[in-house]
């Protein structure tokens, strides 16, 4: 499944005083698959961007394409397209809201017309593939802790069976366990079901670890659509944005410079522990 951006622009309160530009003619195509990472300063679109992808927000100009059709067409069955595209929000907690677990997960599928037998068995496999206990599925989502609240609601996305996947920091606010617990079930949700995913995040070294792909945004543009490798190449171009890249590869630019032959395009820890193990080495055999 192909999602595809052509040309968006979003402008708000158009023609008023207070007209502000969000998007400017984005375009852009992911593949069926892939991992992405949405990253960009506060402010410089992602939100915004997010949300026509889903149909949440109409362009101002331009249009979003799944599988070659315009879901902004008459015609065309939005409440599938948001099925298809399942978008978790920032703090998604915050939208949890029935008596207990199972029920808050069935709600999307009972709302997409299934049966009540139907939904609490998507909504099961939803629980488990998230890895939330079964001893949870009838306690009230507001007793559990925020990695937990967090399972829940990508579960709550995840029984209507999209094939796309966004998320928009889902690790904000989580201590360290509960982060790398969020991410290793988003990473296996894109292994083992083929999920397209398209993760917004401000930590370098998250996307540098899991992302295919990275979309770029500044000042309500594209900036870069590309490997990982190849944006942090332009990590000067990035800080001017308000950005970074991951430490590791400032680390291996300081080494570089310091006349170590270490690959210039590391960014992650596994990356830089081979490097520095090939440095021991070659001294070794000096």
């Amino acid at each position: 499944m192909s999602l595809k951006a052509e040309h968006l622009t979003h402008i708000y309160q158009a023609g008023t005083a207070m007209e502000s530009c969000a998007l400017r003619d984005v375009s852009f195509e992911i593949e069926d698959g892939l991992f992405v990472g949405l990253i960009g300063h506060t402010g410089s679109g992602k939100s915004t961007l997010i949300q026509h992808l889903n149909g949440l927000l109409r362009p101002s100009s331009g249009t979003v394409y799944l599988d070659g059709e315009d879901i902004f067409s008459e015609g065309c069955d939005m409440r599938k397209v948001r099925a298809r595209i399942g978008l978790v929000f920032q703090y998604p907690e915050y939208q949890l809201f029935e008596q207990d677990v199972l029920t808050d997960v069935k709600f999307g599928p009972k709302n997409m017309g299934l049966s009540d037998e139907e939904a609490e068995k998507k909504a099961i496999e939803a629980l488990k593939v998230v890895g939330l206990a079964e001893e949870y599925y009838k306690r009230s989502p507001f007793e559990l802790s925020g990695g937990q609240k967090r399972r829940v609601a990508i579960a709550g996305v995840l029984s209507m069976e999209p094939k796309v996947l966004i998320l928009d920091e889902p690790t904000a606010g989580l201590d360290p366990k509960g982060r790398d617990e969020i991410l290793g079930s988003i990473d296996r949700l894109h292994r083992e079901r083929g999920l397209t995913i398209i993760l917004v995040s401000h930590s370098m070294e998250d996307v540098a670890e899991y992302a295919d792909k990275l979309l770029v945004m500044d000042g309500s543009e594209l900036r870069y659509f590309d490997t990982p490798k190849a944006v942090f190449r332009h990590f000067k171009e990035l800080e001017h944005m308000g950005l970074a890249a991951p430490q590791i590869t400032y680390l291996a630019s300081d080494l570089r410079k310091a006349g170590f032959q270490v690959d210039q395009d590391m960014s992650t820890v596994e990356e830089a522990r081979k490097e520095i193990r090939k440095l021991f080495r070659g001294n070794d055999e000096g």
